[in-house]
């Protein structure tokens, strides 16, 4: 008996859960397809499919199945589709657009309107394009923009008293004229204070100040002091709400987010990553700052930046937001930024993941080629209206209602302000080390002491160029912290 005959010969009968003989699915044609995608990342472990956690992907691909644009053959495995994303990202973060290619049966014409009517209403496919067979959607995407969403209020000066308010207040008497003179943030604390002594006595605020909260299994929820600090944060909550910025300030914050665009060393805005690593050499093509704009019920003010990369590196984009956030908040000068491409290793903080969202990736380079086939191109402007609707409604309406009910942001940069930890890099005067080359904080690239950069010029790494293609695509969203 020849092989074939002998495989012809064991191959079982199909058969289903009964056990009685299956109809055996009809093989029809399926077509490499780039699909375009937007979801809400609330509730989910991510994009990537990660069995047994809910996860976009899984979402999705159980929407091809109960659609019929993936046979039930094919169903248990996404690489018999050739699935594939243009960019990958985390638990919780969101996407307006976002891209996966793989083969799908698309002989029905009303195959997406299917696809749709199958998924969570947090999940939505905006098209669905045939690409050839060549195409790799995470290879062949130029280039990605993201967006984050920021309270104004996070511009604000550092509360008087707190460690980094006393650090900065400290350098500018041994360093005049470094830092600006925050008039704005000096008025909202004012006006704080003068609102909280009609509140409260000089004793009570003295007492809220010092206020260290017990340990749970013995915390009073009635307690006299607690109910006290519980309306003091309320009455400093409703202050931040009503901040709105100013045209100088936003000036300032637009000015220092610039100095992002170009080819720089970001090895400061990672993980992992040495100053001689020329992986950390990535390219920002291009930054827009919103107007501020009032939302919510809770009147707050936001504004909204968009960044837009060749490639971004773990935690890139949060540390790049945090970085800029405090060098505004701070008084610092806009080219401090630049400072922070140097050899000096700086502990950047990641802004809190809430804020993210990717906003598309682009494929500006390879449409040019699709349309040579004959294929149309990738762009996401097409349904730009439809993603501004969807994100509306699933994504910022989310990220609002979260930062108002759990103080996201507020609680943030409180703990940065109150940070009191020091790096290895802090050390007493010695004869190798003495004022300024003394760290005496943590965050003292904020304060007028500045960043200290004494590597070489000729040590820096060779930039990569504009043009190579990159695989590094994650967006990151785990909680922010140090």
């Amino acid at each position: 008996m020849s092989r074939r005959e002998r495989i012809k010969h064991d191959r079982k009968p199909l058969v289903d859960e009964s056990g009685s003989s299956a109809v055996k699915e009809p093989r029809l044609p399926k077509r490499k397809v780039a699909v375009m995608i937007g979801y809400c990342g609330t509730g989910y472990h991510g994009m990537q499919y990660n069995p047994p956690n809910p996860t976009i992907e899984a979402e999705l691909f159980r929407a091809f199945v109960e659609a019929g644009a993936i046979s039930k053959a094919n169903s248990n495995d996404l690489k018999k589709n050739g699935f594939m994303r243009a960019a990958r990202t985390d638990k919780g973060v969101h996407a307006g657009g976002n891209l996966i290619s793989l083969k799908l049966i698309i002989e029905d014409p009303e195959i997406k309107e299917k696809i749709n009517e199958k998924l969570p209403d947090g999940i939505r496919i905006w098209d669905i394009e045939r690409v050839n067979k060549a195409f790799d959607c995470r290879k062949m995407c130029g280039s990605r923009w993201y967006e984050y969403l920021l309270p104004t209020y996070s511009l604000i000066g550092p509360k008087p008293g707190s460690i980094l308010y006393k650090n900065i207040e400290d350098s500018k008497a041994e360093l005049p004229g470094i830092l600006d003179d925050d008039i704005e943030s000096q008025k909202f604390w004012e006006e704080l204070n003068s609102e909280a002594h009609k509140q409260f006595t000089e004793e009570e605020l003295e007492n809220i100040k010092s206020y260290v909260p017990p340990a749970r299994d013995v915390f009073d929820g009635n307690d006299e002091l607690y109910l006290k600090v519980k309306k003091y944060k309320q009455l400093e909550n409703l202050h931040r709400r009503k901040f709105r910025i100013s045209d100088e300030k936003l000036k300032k914050f637009t000015a220092v987010m610039e100095q992002y665009l170009g080819a720089h060393n970001f090895h400061n805005f990672t993980l992992g990553k040495d100053f001689k690593d020329s992986s950390a050499i990535r390219y920002m093509k291009e930054i827009k700052v919103s107007q501020p704009f009032v939302i919510g019920d809770a009147k707050t003010e936001w504004v909204s930046i968009k960044i837009h990369g060749q490639s971004f590196m773990l935690h890139q984009i949060r540390k790049m937001i945090s970085m800029a956030t405090l060098i505004t908040r701070c008084g610092c000068p806009t080219d401090r930024i630049s400072e922070a491409y140097g050899p000096q290793k700086l502990n950047i903080p990641k802004a809190p993941a809430l804020g993210l969202l990717l906003e598309s990736p682009v494929f500006e380079g390879y449409n040019t080629r699709l349309e040579k086939f004959g294929y149309k191109p990738i762009d996401f402007s097409k349904y730009q209206a439809e993603m501004d609707a969807f994100k509306m409604k699933h994504i910022y309406d989310k990220i609002y209602k979260e930062e108002v009910d759990e103080n996201v942001f507020n609680a943030f940069f409180n703990y940065i302000d109150n940070f009191d930890k020091v790096t290895g890099a802090q050390g007493s005067q010695s004869d190798e080390k003495t004022g300024n080359a003394v760290q005496k904080s943590v965050f003292e690239f904020l304060t007028a002491r500045g960043i200290s950069n004494t590597t070489e010029q000729d040590q820096q790494p060779k930039a990569k160029s504009a043009e190579e293609p990159n695989d590094e695509n994650t967006v990151e969203s785990d909680k922010c912290g140090l």
